[in-house]
């Protein structure tokens, strides 16, 4: 009987606390309700594993984007993930014309990673493998069950839990302090799965964003979640082999390849691992900041490391670390910038971009290391961005409004060439 009453609460958690949270905000708010705001929030919900394997991914027209998550490029398509619902298969061979061909409705996907035309994406619990190499006729080949283990709250009864994506209103000046900014600006990032921006031993890999949880290098995939590091062979690229899971701690929130080793950005530092054995990554070093979210991206000779605060880092600071890691065994802190509140990031030769969330896009020339906030080029304010790919025909900028491109030949002055706008953009 006691078991039955604790798993009777653990089911209804989440309306408890949404009614804790409405006590508190009702309570507190007094006289200072004086607007009706409207938010995007992730609700977590139970499921079945059966509600979910009865049928494979549905292959839709292409539509508008609604909530756009994590971008990806391969070849001339652009990919772009709707969080928890899909993936957008765009024909973008003209930067200046981005053309919508369909859409993979793969409820539970939160990111993906393309390996010589097999796309992988994560189905909740699985991880599903597609063919496209026809972008206009793709095949689902694949389902890898039972991969992303830590979903299940009761693996015996096959119940595992996810996240919503809700809109929601609220008469509060609080609910908006709490709610509109983070979770709204955060809509890709909360679940994020992440990219890969590797290319070596003639494989065929696309590219991702600095937010990734996904990434490809040297015929392995390599998935991170909240608290480990997932290792699949995919030499052979149609048979995805899951090989093992990596303890990683807590807060992991991004992976970022290079040069054989991986960049594991989490709330709390940076980890390094050496990847030179694909099959089974070693430690080699971490660097510790104080709890904030942490995208990374690097070169042959430093790191750059966004902190910011959010929803699930509020104590964090907004800040660019730059760390000098020639000692890939001693990273060490160079210099740190004030940020506005940095998101992804990104590298191309010496110039760096920083998506600084609802604050807008900002680019510098990082060849000086010690003097980067000195040469800040261009801060497109208006730009809500998230996150940011540098490609081979342009510069890709991800945010809560949509995917903006902007031809960067020159580095001085981006020109847009297209943006992909969100299908009625909640405003807050």
């Amino acid at each position: 009987m006691l078991m039955k009453k604790i798993n009777q609460l653990l089911a209804n958690w989440p309306a408890y606390i949404f009614s804790l949270a409405l006590l508190f905000t009702f309570s507190s708010c007094e006289d200072q309700v004086s607007s009706t705001y409207t938010y995007r929030a992730m609700v977590p919900v139970y499921m079945q594993m059966s509600d979910f394997r009865t049928n494979e991914a549905i292959i839709e027209p292409g539509k508008q984007l609604e909530n756009p998550g994590k971008i990806y490029i391969y070849g001339d398509f652009l990919l772009i993930n709707e969080p928890q619902k899909g993936i957008h298969i765009l024909d973008n061979s003209n930067p200046s014309n981005p053309i919508n061909i369909n859409f993979i409705k793969v409820p539970g996907n939160v990111d993906m990673a393309v390996n010589a035309n097999m796309l992988y994406a994560d189905n909740y619990l699985d991880l599903l493998v597609f063919d496209i190499s026809d972008p206009r006729n793709i095949q689902q080949i694949k389902r890898v069950e039972d991969v992303f283990l830590s979903m299940y709250t009761n693996q015996a009864s096959g119940t595992f839990m996810t996240m919503k994506d809700t809109v929601l209103t609220a008469e509060s000046n609080f609910m908006r302090g709490w709610w509109g900014g983070n979770v709204f600006w955060n809509r890709g990032g909360m679940l994020a799965f992440s990219s890969d921006a590797s290319r070596a031993g003639g494989e065929s890999y696309g590219q991702g964003g600095s937010m990734a949880r996904f990434t490809l290098m040297n015929a392995h995939l390599y998935a991170v979640d909240d608290y480990s590091l997932r290792v699949f062979d995919v030499s052979t690229k149609e048979e995805p082999d899951f090989l093992s899971t990596i303890n990683l701690g807590w807060g992991i929130e991004t992976i970022f390849p290079f040069q054989n080793r991986l960049f594991i950005g989490s709330n709390t530092g940076m980890h390094i691992y050496d990847a030179t054995e694909p099959a089974s990554p070693s430690k080699m070093s971490v660097y510790q900041h104080v709890t904030a979210c942490d995208p990374v991206v690097v070169n042959e000779t430093h790191a750059f490391v966004t902190l910011r605060t959010g929803v699930n880092c509020r104590f964090g600071v907004d800040e660019l670390h730059v760390l000098n890691i020639e000692n890939l065994y001693e990273p060490k802190l160079l210099k740190t910038y004030p940020m506005q509140n940095p998101h992804g990031l990104a590298l191309a030769g010496d110039y760096l971009y920083i998506a600084e969330g609802k604050h807008g896009l900002k680019s510098f020339n990082a060849a000086d290391i010690m003097n980067i906030s000195q040469n800040q080029i261009e801060h497109l304010r208006s730009l809500k961005s998230v996150d940011i790919i540098p490609g081979p025909k342009s510069l890709i900028v991800i945010g809560p409004d949509g995917v903006c491109q902007f031809d960067y030949s020159n580095p001085e002055k981006l020109v847009q060439l297209s943006c992909i706008d969100v299908k009625n953009p909640i405003v807050v």
